[in-house]
């Protein structure tokens, strides 16, 4: 793989502890200017230094002295290309090291492909901090934070709790009926409000109570034992959880409370684009895919987008793997850096002289940890597992896990700890759809697959059991360019054209990101209402003449369609028809247009009127009879229709004279006896 750039690369051997991958970089690292090493953090140093000071783009395989080589940097004022590759646990500390050279050199590749940082969001703390308990632990948590925080205790049904000599925070009495907000911007509605009586003797008195007090606060700590106030608590900032019958939780949640005052930065994990998503027009939902899945509420709907909390999001990033469209992009990295570091990877280890790639995504915390501990105290990574660090496993979308292989790897696995602080239920969707295409591709079964394991030799075991899929394929080597979609049609594209056994279309299962449609045509009346609530554009018509056309590359599955028709003529076919990807789009109905009776004009489509005439024909009374006439309005053009009504006196909504009233005399008049008396 040739490098964008050149590019000085230092290979050292960690004094020795692994063999010199220098030769085998050289070869797959085509731009590169190679420089081996034994001690670069060491003795070798100075080495580093002329390069950094000579200006050069640089890759160092050493992550272990990273921030020793960025001291280094930053001392000569190296504002260059700096790159860091982790070649010593996951090749070189292995069993197998002799055979990883390829495996160094697709990841020396690898890591100089460069990722822009996400944009940052700011919390700000003033150190309001609300403790919630049951009793005198929860004023005592207050006291130890009094000195550094401006404290308030709200005890939920307090039973005997002595009361201060001197109150140097407020204790209220309370329950928390729900919460809102993030770190700096809590909001809590409280029932059962009450204050203490200052007159307190033996015990806390408190005073009248009232429903629906109003507090605000910075971070709360939260020692009632009762449920979390939030979903997934563990992942919302500023909100601190322990079991008051944990002493070890309680004080490290008092310490970690303490230090939350000030501004603090996380990445906007997230990316939304409203224009593109595809919730919900007029009134009428449709996907519901990140609403569903977004574990801490960071997802709302508002109008006919849904709106993400930058503040409360996580970064799991499952709405942004589950979205069709890219409205939510994951930003950390995005979906085209992901893939050209993949890309990337696989092409040079190919070329490195590699065989049998396996791609295993891993997290940063968890993953690198376990990794880490196979290498310093077992066997290592076998020689063609290629480690990808990954902020959340639940990130990867669709793409992420079809691309490797359609660019060479023979399996795909993520990494996650067994006991997962993401629900991975959009993990196991990705990862369905995924291997039902490499099956029915012919690449094999269980291509892709998720190793959850919190031990490293449980690792190693579950990647000896991977058995590799077909290798009776030509990798390809397609460039991953655009937004997710963009980049979701190439992949299927190239996943096809690159498959062993390949087919036309592959049927998945609901809920799918992708599939077609099923229309009845003969009940379609070419309304066009599904055009107008279609998202994507997949379904569009024509400014000539009355057609539905439909491009299956664009559909989403969302089923506004499908809810939006009057006729209910449009089923969803989740599913992926390769020829229908790459053809343009397909017409579902034509029909010539309805001429005016009276001026010729087309305006209309003939199944409709002639639809809207059978069912008024003879079968009210304003269109039977002597008001047949009034069916010429419906197949008048709109011009007509009104030169009928205004130029002819016609009125298409005069009724039949009403009766005339009855009055006393005609019932006297009907009822009248004959006259009886002899002539």
């Amino acid at each position: 793989m040739s490098l964008d750039k050149p590019r000085k690369v230092f290979v050292c051997s960690c004094e020795r502890s692994m063999p010199g991958f220098g030769d085998s970089v050289a070869r797959g690292c085509k731009n590169a200017q190679i420089q081996s090493g034994d001690q670069l953090c060491g003795a070798e140093l100075d080495r580093v230094r002329s390069a950094l000071s000579a200006g050069e783009a640089v890759t160092i395989a050493c992550t272990q002295q990273a921030p020793l080589f960025r001291e280094v940097a930053e001392d000569i004022g190296f504002s260059g290309d700096l790159a860091f590759a982790n070649i010593r646990e996951t090749a070189g500390w292995s069993r197998e090291a002799a055979s990883a050279g390829a495996k160094a050199a697709a990841l020396v590749a690898m890591a100089a492909e460069p990722v822009a940082p996400p944009a940052l969001v700011t919390l700000t703390s003033n150190g309001v901090v609300l403790v919630y308990g049951r009793d005198e632990a929860a004023i005592e948590a207050g006291r130890q934070l009094a000195d550094e925080l401006d404290v308030t205790v709200v005890l939920t049904r307090p039973d005997e709790v002595a009361p201060n000599r001197v109150w140097d925070f407020p204790v209220v009495q309370g329950t928390i009926r729900n919460a809102r907000g993030h770190l700096g911007a809590f909001e809590l509605t409280v029932d059962d409000f009450a204050v203490p009586a200052p007159s307190s003797r033996d015990r806390l008195r408190f005073g009248p109570s009232r429903d629906g007090a109003v507090s605000k606060a910075d971070v709360i700590l939260d020692l009632s034992g009762g449920m979390p106030l939030f979903p997934a608590h563990d992942l919302r900032e500023g909100y601190l959880k322990a079991d008051p019958a944990d002493r070890a939780g309680v004080t490290a949640a008092i310490a970690k409370a303490a230090r939350l005052v000030g501004e603090f930065d996380k990445p906007r994990y997230v990316n939304f684009s409203a224009d593109l998503c595809a919730h919900s027009r007029s009134r009428i939902t449709g996907c519901t895919r990140c609403l569903d899945l977004c574990p801490t509420g960071a997802i709302a709907p508002a109008g006919d987008h849904v709106a993400i909390d930058a503040e409360i999001c996580a970064g799991c990033g499952s709405c942004a793997a589950a979205c069709p469209t890219g409205a939510a992009a994951y930003a950390f990295p995005d979906a085209e850096a992901l893939l050209r570091r993949l890309r990337t990877l696989l092409v040079t280890y190919r070329e490195a002289g590699g065989h049998e790639p396996i791609v295993l995504f891993h997290d940063v915390d968890h993953g690198e940890a376990l990794i880490d501990a196979l290498a310093r105290f077992g066997p290592g990574l076998p020689a063609n597992v290629l480690p990808v660090a990954v902020n959340e496993i639940t990130q990867l979308g669709v793409e992420a896990w079809t691309a490797p292989v359609a660019w060479g790897a023979v399996a795909v696995r993520a990494l996650c700890s067994a006991r997962p602080k993401h629900d991975l239920t959009g993990v196991g969707r990705n990862v369905t759809i995924a291997n039902l295409l490499g099956n029915s591709l012919g690449y094999g079964a269980e291509i892709c697959g998720v190793i959850e394991a919190d031990d490293p030799d449980i690792l190693r075991s579950a990647l000896d059991q991977v058995k590799p899929g077909s290798n009776a394929r030509k990798p390809a080597t397609f460039l991953p360019l655009g937004d997710k979609r963009s980049l979701l049609r190439s992949t299927m594209s190239e996943l096809h054209r690159a498959a062993p056994t390949p087919v036309d279309r592959v049927v998945l299962p609901a809920a799918a990101p992708f599939g077609g449609l099923d229309v009845n045509v003969e009940g379609c009346t070419l309304c066009l209402s599904c055009v107008s609530a279609c998202p994507t554009g997949a379904l569009s018509d024509s400014e000539d003449h009355p057609a539905l056309y439909f491009s299956e590359s664009a559909c989403v599955q969302c089923g506004l369609c499908a809810a939006t028709c009057p006729e209910k003529v449009i089923t969803l076919a989740p599913r992926v028809d390769f020829p229908a990807w790459s053809a343009p789009r397909q017409a579902i109905k034509e029909e010539e247009p309805y001429e005016c009776v009276r001026c010729g004009k087309p305006f209309g489509t003939r199944s409709t009127v002639e639809r809207i005439v059978a069912k008024l024909e003879g079968k009210h009374w304003m269109f039977a009879g002597e008001n047949a006439r009034r069916l010429e309005l419906v197949r008048m053009c709109d011009n007509c229709r009104v030169d009928a009504v205004m130029n002819e006196g016609f009125d298409p909504y005069q009724a039949p004279a009403r009766p005339a009233p009855r009055t006393t005399e005609d019932y006297l008049r009907e009822h009248e006896k004959p006259d009886t008396k002899p002539v």
